[in-house]
C-alpha cells in the first residue's frame, strides 16, 4: 500500500487451472447452446400455436420455422466459436 494504490502479487496460472478454466469455458458454451435451444423451441411451439389459431397458413409456418432453425444454426455456431477461441487463449498463455 503506497497511499494511493494497494498492490497484490498475483501468482502466474498453473497449466492444471488453465486447464480447468478450459473446461469451464466449455460449459458455459454448452449452456450457451441449451438456452438457444429451448428459445428455438418456443419459437417453434409459437408459429404452431399461430396456425391451430389460424393466424398464420401452413405454408408460411414452414417458412419461419426454416428461419427459426437458420438463426438457430447461427447463434449456435457463433457459441461454438467463441468457445473455441477462448479455450485456445486460456491454454496458449
Amino acid at each position: 500500500n503506497d497511499g494511493k494504490n494497494i498492490r497484490l502479487p498475483v501468482p502466474d496460472v498453473t497449466e492444471e487451472r488453465r486447464k480447468e478454466l478450459a473446461k469451464l469455458a466449455g460449459k458455459y458454451a454448452e449452456a450457451a447452446r441449451i438456452a438457444i435451444l429451448n428459445v428455438r423451441r418456443d419459437g417453434m411451439e409459437m408459429l404452431k400455436a399461430d396456425e391451430n389459431k389460424k393466424e398464420i397458413s401452413e405454408d408460411e409456418r414452414k417458412r419461419a420455422e426454416g428461419d427459426v432453425q437458420k438463426l438457430t444454426d447461427e447463434m449456435i455456431k457463433a457459441a461454438d466459436e467463441a468457445a473455441s477461441h477462448k479455450e485456445k487463449e486460456i491454454l496458449t498463455q
